[in-house]
């Protein structure tokens, strides 16, 4: 079986460099609950079409006949983020690889959340699915590479993992972190 190269997980490629979730296209956010396994297929589909999406990808190592090899999975089984118009959710749609589309009500939180997460990725630190998040402490990591980003605490065997939530499909990544670099944020809602 041939080794592929990895495939684009975001269109375009500053799709997170602006200040806000649409930047002023019209688009809105959706979440594409894919059928299964079918989450690189689509975003390669929609790469094609140049319709804006993020598919957080992760690297995955395994041994395959005594050979190292890194694959790029979903850290999201199942889900696809697109940023579209109504044709381009359409030509989403039918490509006969979404099960449904999910409306998102919050889209700069939902943008917030991804923004995050695709930094967590940038990081290149091992990263943990986050599955039926519990509520925690929120917290802001104030030096190194991650320095701004908000979160949650959670502490387990491993140690101390600061996890960036994306709630509107309760999940999310963590990582190891280490508490000094960590300042508790006070809500002021």
């Amino acid at each position: 079986m041939p080794i592929l190269q990895r495939e684009p997980d975001l269109f375009p490629a500053g799709l997170f460099g602006g200040d806000s979730a649409g930047g002023g296209s019209g688009r809105l956010w959706s979440v594409l609950h894919t059928k299964a396994r079918q989450e690189k297929s689509l975003a390669r589909d929609l790469h094609r079409r140049s319709v804006p999406f993020y598919l957080p990808l992760v690297p995955r190592r395994s041994l395959m006949r005594g050979r190292a090899m890194t694959s790029y999975v979903p850290l999201f089984p199942g889900y696809v983020f697109l940023l579209a118009d109504q044709p381009e959710r359409l030509a989403a749609l039918t490509t006969n690889r979404v099960v449904r589309a999910l409306p998102v009500p919050n889209q700069e939180r939902l943008w917030q959340d991804l923004r995050q997460v695709q930094r967590l990725i940038a990081s290149n630190q091992p990263l943990t699915l986050e599955a039926a998040l519990v509520p925690g402490a929120t917290v802001e990591i104030t030096a190194g590479p991650l320095a701004g980003l908000k979160g949650k605490i959670r502490r387990g065997a491993s140690g101390c993992r600061f996890v960036v939530e994306v709630d509107f499909i309760q999940q999310g990544a963590s990582v190891l972190v280490d508490e000094a670099y960590l300042t508790r944020v006070v809500d002021r809602s």
